[in-house]
């Protein structure tokens, strides 16, 4: 049986930004307080942003920056601990994917009051942490679909893991995905960040979990990206809008079947070797799909979205763009020794991606498409 939900308020379009001190209005028609999470000062700058203040009065209105990348749960639990005193009615997130599950995140903290880290990890663990305020998603990237999922990606480097804090009841009251704001993005991270919404949505088509809405957003989230990603290099101001567009789409559709066998592969190789995250999922697309296509329904409709014929030819569209954009394409540009490729693969069986792949997946099936992306070579499981 076929079920689709996701209940967020999503704007789209140059300059919606704008709408934000109405949003705030009508959410808090009382008064309340709200915190600005933003990745940088800069973004605090932004003149919305930096009036927000004054136009949303009287409610209280705290700015806090948060700079890094695949955010810890140490640093969720310290950014928890410099913010619980504001008690935020609402968190509005502004930045890419890191910050955006930091702010929704936060949201299931307040009221928590998880003694320590480890108390927080076992929380986590636990899948029983309650939002206790709303939270609004600014993306300034296009890649993460964030803004419309309810589930963020905490890592643990401590513990050699990534964790997930997810709960249905925290969804995002709004996404505002205003193109203006990636615009800025230099060409690597762009072309990062849209294969990575490519990665969201051909997974999302694929998934155990997939219904008849999630694959026809899916497919347009696909041709949008793919048909106009050749023109972040030529600095074409239309496709960031693209960009955002394709981005949003993919995260309404994997925000119903999460994903699967790249994002679960891709996880140890960011938190060993510092791999980008779209660049990472992005190089395991064409094993994957090799290894997938015998239990994918309506192939030959991914593939036209792809515009491929086949695996060998998106691993050849994937690795064009990774070098264009002077990005390694293999795991040994990337620094990665062959001798931990074994160890590797034993890590990316991560529980709630690998278990929604519609072929199982194995540490030596891992092991084959690690080694055929080190350097690229030919791709296992084809046919």
């Amino acid at each position: 049986m076929n079920r689709y939900y996701n209940p967020v308020h999503t704007i789209h379009g140059p300059g919606c930004l704008a709408e934000l001190p109405a949003l705030l209005r009508r959410m808090l028609s009382g008064g309340g307080r709200v915190l600005v999470l933003a990745w940088s000062r800069e973004a605090l700058r932004h003149p919305v942003l930096a009036d927000l203040a004054a136009s949303c009065a009287p409610i209280e209105v705290e700015n806090l920056e948060f700079t890094a990348s695949n955010p810890t749960v140490e640093q969720l639990y310290d950014t928890w601990l410099r913010t619980k005193d504001h008690a935020p009615d609402v968190v509005v997130a502004v930045g890419g994917g890191s910050i955006l599950d930091v702010g929704k995140s936060l949201c299931c903290l307040y009221g928590a009051e998880p003694a320590d880290v480890d108390a927080l990890r076992a929380r986590i663990a636990a899948g029983d942490l309650q939002p206790a305020a709303r939270w609004i998603g600014v993306p300034t990237t296009a890649g993460t679909g964030s803004e419309v999922t309810c589930w963020a990606t905490i890592w643990d480097p401590e513990q050699d893991t990534k964790r997930s804090l997810e709960n249905h009841d925290n969804y995002a009251a709004a996404a505002l995905v205003d193109p203006e704001l990636a615009a800025g993005m230099p060409v690597r991270l762009a072309v990062s960040s849209a294969l990575d919404a490519v990665a969201h949505a051909v997974e999302s088509y694929w998934a155990r979990h997939t219904n008849a809405v999630s694959r026809a957003l899916a497919l347009e989230a696909i041709r949008t990206v793919m048909g106009s990603i050749d023109q972040l290099f030529a600095g074409v101001p239309a496709a960031h809008d693209a960009m955002t567009r394709g981005s949003m789409l993919a995260g309404l559709a994997f925000s119903n079947t999460k994903t699967t066998a790249c994002h679960s592969i891709s996880y140890p190789l960011t938190m060993h070797y510092g791999i980008p995250h779209g660049a990472a999922v992005a190089m395991l697309l064409a094993p994957v799909l090799a290894c997938n296509a015998p239990a994918v329904q309506e192939l030959d409709a991914l593939l036209g979205a792809l515009g491929v014929a086949d695996a060998a030819g998106l691993q050849r569209r994937i690795a064009g763009l990774l070098v264009r954009s002077a990005q390694p394409a293999s795991l040994e540009g990337w620094g990665v020794a062959r001798s931990d490729l074994a160890h590797l693969a034993g890590l990316g069986i991560t529980k709630g991606r690998a278990d929604n792949n519609p072929v199982e997946l194995t540490p030596a099936l891992i092991e084959e498409m690690l080694k055929s992306i080190y350097p690229m070579a030919t791709i296992p499981c084809a046919g």
